[in-house]
């Protein structure tokens, strides 16, 4: 696909400015391509950083250091499948995910539909030494169709979500492909389904639209929830009860919707010097707010307010947490003198009438320094009394 003289240059021009390169710089049928890897490699530096490692691996397209999977989301992808298994990733793009999956699996077949990508994908597998890659240029639809029985022992798929005019798609029957409907196909190819989806589907609607749905995986970070994912047992539809994962690089929590269904909520007002947690978006996406209380010795600070409280540091929350210096009654003179006493602070609302914006121009104050102050408008005891904590920086 290139050659010796292509990647050199690439190396040569890897900390060039690539506007200017594409106006100055002499012109061969590979320019353009070279100009990419270089674009491609400093957008995608930090997201995948065990390929870039070789030299020679290669962006076939601009879009692929956008769209491709992070190493650390692929190797938890490739956590979820037995060592030794064969596997057939139907979507596989830039092939991160494939590349992961086959440094444990027996054997991996990455389907991808676009001829330049196909190509990209069999000369990165070379370029890493993995000879258990097989890559197969065709529609996933029609491969899947074309299979014979179990050929597979897991399936994974990472459904489209860009519609025409590229806009965002979320349901999964509006994804390319549907894979509800392309499930009965799946359940005669392969054993067990994995399927990578949006963060805004409700895990409920994905546990009624997947059959045989056994785990399903609230996946991010303490800023994001990026995906979820779903595990499905293709040869049992009749699956009582998901268990819900909620999965950071440092967290793991397992539940299911009866635990929380049965727990009770127990409720408190923070006090200065007590310990209020904020869940992170992964653990709110799950949604496990009652059996927080009971998992970690916390309370809660009302029923439709989602933040905690310890008087003593509960380690392993999922979660950020942070120590109340001060606490404040939402009142009109306490607006008006707040800011002379702390100038400087970022200001977050959870269930209050007020957006934080509008807050903030009442208060009269500037945004914090990095791991300076925070401010947590909040509504507590019962639903009707508001107040205000000054929060301690945790950095």
């Amino acid at each position: 696909m290139v050659d010796a003289e292509f990647w050199q240059w690439v190396s040569d021009n890897s900390h060039a400015d690539t506007m200017r390169l594409r106006l100055s710089a002499k012109k061969a049928t590979w320019t353009d391509l070279a100009i990419t890897q270089i674009e491609c490699r400093k957008r995608a530096d930090a997201k995948i950083p065990k390929e870039l490692a070789f030299e020679s691996f290669l962006f076939p397209t601009a879009l692929s250091a956008e769209q491709c999977t992070s190493d650390t989301l692929a190797a938890f992808h490739a956590g979820l499948v037995s060592p030794g298994a064969s596997v057939t990733d139907l979507t596989a793009g830039l092939g991160i995910d494939s590349f992961h999956l086959a440094s444990t699996c027996r054997e991996v077949t990455a389907v991808e539909i676009q001829p330049e990508v196909a190509r990209a994908l069999e000369h990165n597998a070379s370029v890493l030494g993995l000879g258990n890659v097989t890559v197969v240029c065709a529609d996933c639809c029609n491969y899947v169709a074309a299979l014979h029985d179990k050929a597979f022992d897991v399936a994974f798929i990472d459904p489209a979500r860009r519609g025409k005019d590229n806009c965002r798609l979320f349901s999964l029957h509006d994804c390319q492909p549907d894979v509800t409907w392309l499930l009965p196909k799946l359940a005669r190819i392969a054993r067990k389904l994995i399927v990578k989806m949006s963060p805004m589907l409700d895990i409920s609607s994905v546990v009624s639209d997947l059959p045989g749905t056994t785990d399903v995986y609230a996946v991010g970070s303490h800023r994001e929830c990026k995906e979820l994912v779903a595990v499905v047992d293709l040869d049992n539809d009749a699956v009582t009860e998901a268990l819900i994962h909620i999965w950071t690089p440092n967290a793991h929590l397992v539940f299911t919707r009866a635990e929380e269904a049965g727990a009770r909520s127990e409720y408190g007002i923070p006090q200065q010097g007590w310990y209020l947690y904020e869940p992170w978006p992964v653990t709110q996406k799950a949604a496990p707010y009652k059996l927080l209380c009971s998992r970690f010795g916390v309370l809660k600070l009302s029923a439709n307010t989602h933040l905690y409280t310890s008087p003593d540091k509960i380690d392993g929350f999922p979660g950020t947490c942070r120590r109340v210096i001060n606490i404040l009654p939402f009142s009109s003179s306490v607006l008006k003198t707040f800011a002379r006493t702390y100038p400087h602070i970022d200001v977050a609302v959870r269930n209050f009438p007020m957006e934080a914006d509008i807050l903030r121009r009442k208060l009269k104050v500037k945004p914090a320094d990095e791991c300076g102050l925070r401010l947590m408008a909040t509504t507590v005891a019962s639903d009707n009394e508001r107040l205000m904590m000054v929060l301690e920086a945790m950095c």
